[in-house]
């Protein structure tokens, strides 16, 4: 929508509240609410002021004030509140200068655009993520002084084949990484994720398909490629409505990338293409018909994996995931013909779908930050002229030990990740897409977390520990 789009549909459609979201340096959607009738040219103009010191990774108290400022292409009606709402996302800027606030993540995903054209590598970065999700009927957990425990729960999930329930066990379920793709009633997901599709299209998102997952009480949707800020948006939106309809039916959804053990982790693969003057840049003559330019962006994805898993993979649980000598995108090597390897090249038969897809990421990350470091990888080498390598076509789960030793690897921890940021960053502050100031605060986030996870004893260790 234009503003006078959003003004007129405002009025046209008696909406009596406009929902301003933005996205916190975790990746979390935030929001406030303000009557519509407070809604005018010079509100869209001018932004809103806002308190940016209680927001984790942001301003302190002597220099809190922030301005949100609504990028009304975004706006859309908000499909799950009672009163008539539009809801529309924020860049943050600051309300002195008006510049673009250096740690917003929606603002970097911004500036990442632009450096894209200025580079005159391309004119516009096409991403396509495929992010998973897990749906639960009952979750709990505990992190007091005493007390370490979780325990998830389903209906439908793996273990509970001779569960006694009072309507009966029906014992139609997928067994472990048995859920994909069979029909219901093994797959009891069909009618929610179809609601959950319908309504992103009706929000206006380009949606394509849905379907169980590999592991119990998974699932995903599929998103249709856009730019890279406009995708961040959708991503944003995508989780909100899993989120919603999955709580509307009284189930619990996460995009932990490993909630239970002994199953498959929930990824989020991205795949990523450059135009440049309405011609696909990534489409050639090279290995899998990709262009030269194609392999040095995967060169750049390659060569920077363990500082992007900062970014891609930002949470000590996205660790339980990313496990050598399991299902898992860990190597650092790129293929068209397997899906083992950080990259893979899918098969297609236009030009114009010719990408490179991303298989290490998750969707513990912040959208934003997330596409705009790959984004900045792939230039990078592209720039510099990376070598990816040869391409391995085998099946790298099956490689012998002495094969694999050769084969690099993505970091083993959140730990490993940060520092790995701290020494390889360069790529990602170029043109200040991102700044050292920004991802000093992130990192700082993020070590929090880590020495949170790091400092408390988990109940395994008593298992393997109390009796020693």
């Amino acid at each position: 929508m234009s503003k006078a789009d959003v003004l007129k549909t405002i009025k046209d459609e008696d909406v009596e509240y406009v929902d301003i979201r933005f996205t916190d340096p975790r990746g979390k959607l935030q929001h406030v609410t303000v009557m519509s009738d407070q809604v005018d040219e010079d509100f869209l103009d001018e932004g809103f002021m806002f308190d940016g010191s209680s927001i984790a990774g942001w301003k302190s108290i002597d220099q809190s004030d922030m301005k949100l400022m609504p990028d009304t292409g975004s706006a859309y009606m908000d499909p799950f509140y009672a009163e008539k709402t539009m809801a529309v996302h924020c860049s943050i800027l600051e309300p002195d200068t008006g510049e673009a606030y250096e740690r917003d993540p929606r603002g970097t995903a911004e500036k990442a655009e632009a450096y894209l054209k200025s580079s005159g590598i391309g004119d516009v970065a096409y991403f396509g993520p495929e992010a998973e999700f897990f749906l639960f009927d009952d979750v709990k957990y505990s992190t007091e002084m005493n007390k370490v425990s979780y325990e998830v729960d389903a209906l439908d999930a793996s273990w509970n084949t001779d569960t006694d329930y009072e309507m009966g066990n029906m014992g139609h379920r997928p067994g472990v990484k048995g859920g994909y793709f069979p029909v219901p009633p093994i797959d009891d997901g069909q009618d929610i994720r179809s609601e959950m599709l319908s309504t992103m299209k009706r929000i206006g998102m380009k949606v394509d398909k849905h379907h169980h997952e590999v592991a119990s009480c998974q699932h995903e949707l599929g998103l249709i490629f856009s730019s890279l800020t406009d995708q961040g948006d959708n991503l944003q939106k995508y989780k909100y409505v899993i989120h919603q309809v999955a709580h509307a039916y009284g189930k619990s959804a996460t995009f932990m990338p490993k909630p239970i053990a002994g199953d498959n982790g929930t990824g989020m693969h991205v795949n990523m293409s450059i135009w440049k003057d309405n011609k696909p840049l990534f489409a050639g003559d090279k290995y899998a018909d990709l262009s030269q330019e194609a392999l040095y962006y995967i060169g750049g994805i390659l060569k920077h994996a363990k500082a992007l898993n900062a970014f891609t993979n930002p949470s000590t649980n996205s660790y339980k995931r990313l496990i050598p000598g399991f299902e898992a995108p860990v190597l650092r090597a790129y293929s068209a013909r397997n899906r083992s390897g950080c990259v893979r090249i899918p098969w297609t038969e236009s030009p114009k779908a010719k990408r490179v897809e991303a298989r290490f990421p998750d969707p513990s990350a912040n959208p934003y930050l997330c596409f705009a470091a790959l984004l900045m990888a792939g230039l990078d080498g592209i720039k510099n002229k990376i070598d990816p390598g040869e391409a391995m076509d085998k099946d790298l789960y099956d490689l012998p030990p002495e094969e694999l030793e050769g084969i690099p690897t993505v970091c083993a921890s959140l730990r490993e990740a940060m520092d790995e940021l701290e020494a390889d960053m360069d790529f990602l502050t170029a043109g200040d897409v991102f700044t050292k100031d920004q991802i000093e605060g992130y990192m700082d986030l993020k070590w929090e977390e880590i020495y949170a996870y790091e400092h408390t004893p988990h109940p395994m260790e008593f298992k393997m520990y109390y009796s020693c």
